[in-house]
């Protein structure tokens, strides 16, 4: 079980923001998400800066989410004791996280210029999502649900950081860029001791992995046959029967392209998902995209998938 806490500051004299269904929403998406079980949310208004290291201590949050106005070197927006705004700077946020390593695996900072304290977190926590610009209130809701619809469908927080920008892409909002994550220094470096080294001239292993299958994913919403208009074809032209889906009608594309690929991964059904690279290739002849699905086709047809 993981503790989401959101913590929300909109002080007086500062741009109205639309925290609440923000948080409405993320709750929502982790309500009706197939691990919400998994997950608790709690969410705290107003929230002055002592009112951060009373619930880091109360409530043991694996996940932080930061909602309201950042103002890039000077910090985060917070509340005083008469409503007014109070500025938290990126250090200051990072001794208090620092005191918390053990408990806290990501720290999402959904504000403006927040990337300047997402640096400063980063360096105790080991994933952080910052804003490298202003971002506008439809995005920044957009991009939290997707997070957090992938993080309820048990996804990795990298996939759950792609599948926000991706979100907001979707929404028709060019901000998608503007989420940035980070992440704790020499963290991908640090190797189990239980790991051991590969035996020599052994070849590589040519299963899918979770690269692979979040570009599936992301290609398969930027294409278009995740449109709900588009699903059943597509379910036709890849074999599969469409009415044994319960996901066929979720509502979004993004929820739609994820389960679909992951589902195809658990089933191992492997020329499912080399037919879906073929619709895929019809779209992104060139490019980055077009190398990354000939890298996934060599290793579908490496298992003998027909086309």
């Amino acid at each position: 079980m993981q503790t989401i806490l959101i913590l929300t500051a909109n002080p007086q004299g500062t741009s109205q923001l639309r925290l609440d269904q923000e948080v409405r929403d993320i709750a929502e998406g982790l309500h009706r998400a197939k691990n919400r079980d998994q997950f608790v949310v709690q969410s705290m208004f107003a929230v002055r800066p002592r009112d951060i290291q009373r619930a880091m201590l109360d409530i043991n949050p694996a996940i932080v989410h930061f909602s309201g106005h950042g103002t890039g070197d000077e910090g985060l927006v917070f509340e005083d004791e008469t409503g007014l705004p109070k500025l938290v700077d990126g250090e200051a946020l990072a001794g208090l996280f620092a005191l918390f390593a053990e408990q806290v695996e990501c720290v999402v900072l959904n504000g403006c210029y927040s990337e300047v304290q997402a640096d400063a977190i980063a360096q105790h926590i080991n994933y952080v999502i910052g804003m490298k610009k202003a971002i506008a209130d439809k995005a920044a809701i957009e991009f939290a649900v997707g997070f957090y619809d992938a993080l309820g469908a048990g996804r990795t927080v990298e996939f759950a950081h792609k599948l926000g920008c991706a979100a907001i892409r979707l929404a028709g909002v060019p901000e998608q860029l503007t989420p940035i994550l980070k992440k704790k220094p020499n963290m991908e470096k640090t190797v189990s001791s239980e790991e051991q080294p590969p035996v020599a001239n052994e070849p590589a292993s040519e299963e899918l992995n979770d690269s692979d299958r979040e570009i599936l994913t992301e290609l398969l919403i930027r294409s278009g046959r995740a449109e709900y208009s588009a699903r059943k074809a597509l379910c036709i032209k890849i074999g599969i029967e469409s009415n044994q889906l319960g996901f066929l009608r979720q509502s979004t594309d993004a929820d739609f392209a994820l389960e679909l690929i992951s589902y195809l991964h658990s089933v191992d059904n492997k020329q499912a998902l080399g037919k879906i690279c073929q619709e895929l290739e019809s779209v992104f002849k060139q490019g980055k995209y077009a190398a990354d699905l000939e890298t996934i086709k060599s290793k579908l047809n490496s298992h003998h998938v027909r086309g």
